[in-house]
């Protein structure tokens, strides 16, 4: 595998998605290096098939992934409280003993439904296609979580 070819060859590419998911020439220089370097780091792993394939879909992670980190970034920076509506027990250990009980009973795809909405911020159209699931059943995994909350929060007051 030559990576110096591949960089001339599909850089261009690889740059052209970047910016489009990103809409930052400096951000979208940094995703292509990065799809370059992740390349460079898996190279023993990865067969030499179909090379523009593989490098539009690491490139497409990675501005995937610096878009959930801005958007985490973002939200912590205004604070936003997670379930504000729902509950607002001070003690973070409470509410960690909380967050354990309400998601024991529930499917795991649910917990990452609700890390994926209320931590990443993804839209629900987002979130289902992450899980596999159709809007619908995040909603309605969302309202079941939600009355959840609500049941064991009338317990605690």
């Amino acid at each position: 595998m030559d990576i110096e070819a591949y960089y001339r060859k599909y850089g261009p590419m690889v740059l052209r998605r970047c910016r489009y998911l990103l809409n930052s020439e400096e951000k979208a220089v940094d995703a292509m290096q990065d799809t370059f370097v992740s390349l460079i780091r898996n190279r023993h792993k990865l067969k030499n098939t179909y090379p523009s394939s593989l490098l539009f879909r690491i490139a497409t992670n990675i501005c995937i992934n610096m878009l959930r980190r801005e958007r985490m970034a973002e939200r912590k920076l205004r604070d936003e409280p997670v379930f504000t509506d729902v509950f607002s027990v001070e003690d973070n250990f409470e509410n960690r003993d909380l967050v354990l009980k309400i998601f024991s009973s529930e499917k795991q795809s649910t917990a990452e439904i609700a890390t994926l909405l209320f931590i990443d911020g993804m839209t629900l159209e987002e979130a289902a296609r992450e899980v596999g699931l159709s809007v619908s059943g995040v909603r309605k995994r969302i309202a079941c979580l939600k009355n959840r909350i609500r049941e064991f929060t009338e317990v605690l007051k």
